[in-house]
Formats: C-alpha cells, structure tokens, sequence
C-alpha cells in the first residue's frame, strides 16, 4: 500500500492478499493453526526467518489486516491486538514493567484501569503514583529513580478532562520515561497521541472502532521495540483476538471516519442544547467553551467526541431516577455504539472505588455519562430531556 495515501483511506483500502478466488472483501481464516509445505518451511516460521503464520494465537491473516489499519490510522511504527480492551491495558504494561518498577498515572482513569493498577500491579513489585490531570508540579514530584513509564487517558473515562499530551511528551523525554496513552474515547481519527511523543496507544476496539457493540476487542500500536515486547509476552499468555472479531473490526474502521464525524455532531448540539434544563447543574463535553481545559482539547483533538457528562441535581437517586425514566437511550455498560447509551458511574464503573477516590476524580453521586449514538439529534435530546424532568425531586 503506498504511503501517500491518507491514514483515513488506507483503513478502507489495507487488505490481506487475495486469493485465488479474487474475492473483493476478505473472508474469513477461521484456523487455529496453518500447515507448512515441509520440515524447513516449518522451521523457518519458528525461527522467525519468514512471515508465514503458524498458529493463530500468534497471528492470523484477519488480525494481521485490522493491526496494519489501526497501525496507519495512528501513524505507529507496529502493532498487536488483543481479545478486549482491558487486556490491551494489561499487556502495554505488564510486557514493559518489571518487579522494581514505578509506573506514574493520571488519577482519572477506567474504573478496571485503576483496580488492576491498585490491587494487581503490588502483587508483582510494581509500584504507582497518582497525580492530577493538570498538576504540573505533581507530576515532576512523582518522578522517581525507578519511574520506567507514563499511563493516561485523554479524554478520561467518564469525566472527560483532557491532558495536554504536547506537555506530558515533552515530561516524558526529559525523564527518559515510557509514554503509555488510552486514546479509545477520542479515536485515531480525531487524535494521534504519537504525534505528541507517545511511545505506545492503547484501544479498547469494543467501542467506537467496531462502533455496533458486536465485538470485544483491544488495540497496542506504537514503537516497533516496545511492541516486540509486547507481542512476546502476549503471544505467550494468550490474549489474544479471534479471526472473526478482527474481521467485524477491520470492516468497522473502513466507517470510523464518517461515523466519528456524525457521533461528534450529535454529543455537541445535545451537550450545548441541555446546558440550560434546571434540573441539571453541569454539562461538559470537550469542544464546549466551558470546559475547563477547552483551549487543550481544540489543540490536540479534530472533534470532541462522542461522549458528555451531565450532573443531575438530587445526586445518586436522582441519578437512578433519570437512568429509570429514559425511554430511548439504551441502559448498559458500553460506549461508543450506533445507539445512544447512558450509565451512571458512581454505581457501575467505578462502584469499586472509595468515595474519596471517586470525589479525587470528580465523579460526582449524580454524574451521569452519555455515549451518544447516531440516531437523529433531535430524537437524543427529547429522550434525555423528559428523563431529566422526571428525575427532579
């Protein structure tokens, strides 16, 4: 595939070879393992001195074609996908960290994100550091002798406060640190963290990537040494994404781009139209002015997204009320699908963090976080409107 093409048509065009058959699309490699001509090709294929495939947990030609998309889309130098995005998580650290070492994080991060780094990462001699998203002055008092990498999300999961990634790349070279980014909620078509000095991207592909809540899967692109590490250490403990999850994924991604743009539209009129219901005391959504760091977000990112935060006044019950009265919005534990999704994170997501954690973060007792889909603006707006006047207490 040439080079000159752009990232955005590459995700339509990259394709595995065709077959005899000239098939258009790509079928399907529902194999686990692929059989060898002789004894020398085999041996070849384990001594990594041809590309061949030899068992599907390693590579397979469907996981092969979503990898290189997701690789041009981000503008990375090699990649691995995985079977969710939580092992993507897991993987991009556990391959590169080592008993002995520190890891610095942002406070605001997935609720799973935070156990895994909390409860998991001291049972193998991995020691953490929160800091504040925009505390410059936190995050140098964290560095340690032992720092080896930097995890964030931007936008994060399910505040949506953004980190300036020009600032941490440039904290990361001068520190010599490892620069880690989730970058599912905003996507490789409104962001490219590595255009910033990220070493390693993350993708939870279950939200917007396949984008119809029909598949799980997870993304690792960037430095082609670091993804080494990480294929090895994935390719042995078995992460891995079936051939017909990448299948979904790969033809996702030939719509990201005209999907994102539509998602886009929709969270920024329903955001700025339901700023002005009295039942609700805050709404924020990145590319509205009033976002605290709104000057960021229009830097770094092409849209805001597909996702905004809505406070309903009367805290946790007011927030289940607002959740039971919803008509259209579907109740569910997912983003980033064709249809409008609303979740309540105090209760769900991160029920398993303390109150003061949850207070550090900003999730709020009546936070309320709206995927929005592609249905008609004015229909999400309705829904979310008469669910709001019957929460009122």
């Amino acid at each position: 595939m040439s080079t000159k093409l752009d990232p955005i048509t590459q995700a339509v065009r990259i394709q595995t070879p065709r077959s005899e058959q000239g098939e258009h699309s790509t079928p399907l490699f529902l194999t686990s393992s692929f059989v060898f001509d002789n004894a020398e090709s085999m041996r070849a294929a384990f001594a990594e001195e041809s590309d061949a495939n030899i068992y599907s947990r390693f590579s397979n030609p469907n996981v092969d074609e979503f990898t290189a998309k997701m690789v041009a889309l981000e503008g990375a130098e090699a990649g691995f996908s995985t079977a969710s995005g939580m092992s993507a998580v897991f993987g991009s650290i556990m391959a590169l960290l080592s008993s002995g070492d520190h890891l610095i994080c942002s406070s605001s991060i997935f609720g799973n994100t935070h156990t895994v780094i909390t409860k998991h990462l001291p049972r193998f001699g991995i020691t953490y550091t929160f800091v504040p998203a925009g505390d410059a002055a936190a995050w140098e008092a964290a560095v340690q002798p032992n720092t080896k990498m930097v995890y964030l999300e931007t936008p994060t999961n399910p505040q949506l406060e953004i980190l300036d990634l020009e600032w941490v790349g440039k904290f990361t070279k001068k520190h010599s640190l490892i620069f880690n980014v989730d970058n599912c909620f905003a996507t490789p078509v409104l962001q490219t963290p590595i255009d910033f000095g990220a070493d390693i991207v993350i993708h939870s592909a279950t939200k917007w990537i396949d984008g119809q809540g029909r598949v799980l899967g997870g993304s690792i692109v960037g430095r082609a040494d670091l993804i080494r590490e990480i294929y090895l250490f994935c390719r042995v403990t078995g992460p891995s994404l079936s051939a017909f999850n990448a299948w979904v994924l790969s033809k996702s991604l030939e719509t990201l781009d005209v999907r994102m743009q539509r998602h886009c539209e929709n969270a920024y009129k329903a955001a700025e139209t339901l700023q002005s219901h009295p039942n609700v005391s805050l709404v924020k959504y990145p590319f509205l002015k009033g976002h605290p760091q709104y000057d960021i977000a229009k830097k770094q990112m092409k849209g805001g997204g597909g996702v905004f935060c809505l406070e309903v006044k009367g805290g946790v019950e007011a927030g289940r009320k607002f959740l039971n009265a919803l008509q259209m919005l579907s109740v569910t534990a997912n983003l980033g699908d064709t249809r409008s999704i609303a979740s309540h994170p105090a209760s769900t997501t991160h029920s398993k963090l303390t109150d003061a954690e949850r207070a550090a973060v900003g999730i709020t007792p009546g936070l309320i976080r709206i995927s929005v889909g592609l249905e008609k603006v004015e229909d999400i707006i309705a829904d979310i409107s008469q669910a709001l006047d019957k929460s009122a207490l």
